[in-house]
């Protein structure tokens, strides 16, 4: 190839590159969007954690939607209520105070205290024994016992316990509600920190089989509800339930009589 083709070909790559730059510039200056800078000042004050809790895959998106209005600017629930309310203060609203939410372990059904129907030898997770009759245990409604939810915490707020079941420690926990995503069972439930008693069992089998399965399990007897004020319990599916609105933060256990023992105040293991 002689001098002159070569200049001529870098020339044709210099001009197209010129071009090129020329039209990716203008382009730039004709779609760019401002930022607005809310979204940079929110994110500043958000934990830093991108745990998702809030629904979104980080803290920016986060940040981002909730400048947009598609997102509540208190829908943090690690930053809680003093990152609500700086948020609250870039968005020049009012904020409104939110009551602490915190994960309980909605079932007492450990080792102990369940029958085993078979030894389960597959993979030690919850979410893969239920797809292999739900684990070793006859209680189909209980923990399974393999922590998928103290895996999920990211906050060291739980662990398992000698007897197989979750531990909550109130204390470090933030309200992410990563716990209760991770249980296949639906025995991890998040609760306002003024739910002082709980009925923590999920059993809705009928009294004889449920006697059988756990000695911790509502068999539907209704003793609670009777003993009661009215309306605090009401009795579904051969479980118990309990109204708050109506129980509100009361610490009171409904009855000493319940079988099971199936009533526990939160701070108890």
């Amino acid at each position: 190839m002689d001098l002159n083709s070569l200049l001529i070909a870098a020339g044709s790559m210099g001009g197209l590159g010129l071009i090129f730059s020329v039209g990716l510039a203008i382009a730039n200056r004709k779609l760019h969007v401002e930022e607005d800078p809310k979204i940079h000042q929110i994110h500043e004050v958000l934990p830093g954690v991108n745990c998702g809790a809030c629904g979104f895959p980080g803290c920016g998106p986060f940040a981002e939607n909730v400048v947009n209005g598609k997102a509540d600017y208190n829908g943090c629930p690690v930053g809680g209520q003093e990152v609500a309310e700086d948020i609250a203060e870039i968005l020049g609203i009012e904020s409104e105070t939110s009551e602490e939410k915190v994960a309980r372990v909605m079932c007492q059904g450990g080792i102990v205290e369940t029958a085993k129907k078979a030894v389960y030898e597959g993979i030690k997770t919850c979410t893969a024994a239920t797809l292999i009759n739900k684990g070793e245990k006859f209680c189909e409604y209980g923990c399974i016992g393999y922590g998928d939810c103290v895996e999920a915490c990211q906050f060291d707020a739980m662990y398992m316990n000698n007897n197989g079941l979750p531990v909550v420690i109130e204390d470090k926990c933030v309200g992410c509600g990563k716990c209760v995503e991770a249980c296949p069972q639906g025995i991890m439930e998040m609760h306002p920190v003024s739910h002082k008693v709980l009925l923590r069992c999920k059993n809705e089998d009928k009294i004889l089989f449920a006697r059988q399965v756990c000695t911790r399990a509502c068999i539907g007897c209704g003793i609670c509800v009777r003993e009661a004020e009215e309306g605090k319990l009401t009795m579904s599916n051969n479980l118990a339930r309990i109204d708050y609105k109506k129980f509100g933060d009361d610490t009171k256990i409904p009855t000493e009589k319940c079988p099971g023992k199936c009533f526990t105040n939160s701070g108890e293991v």
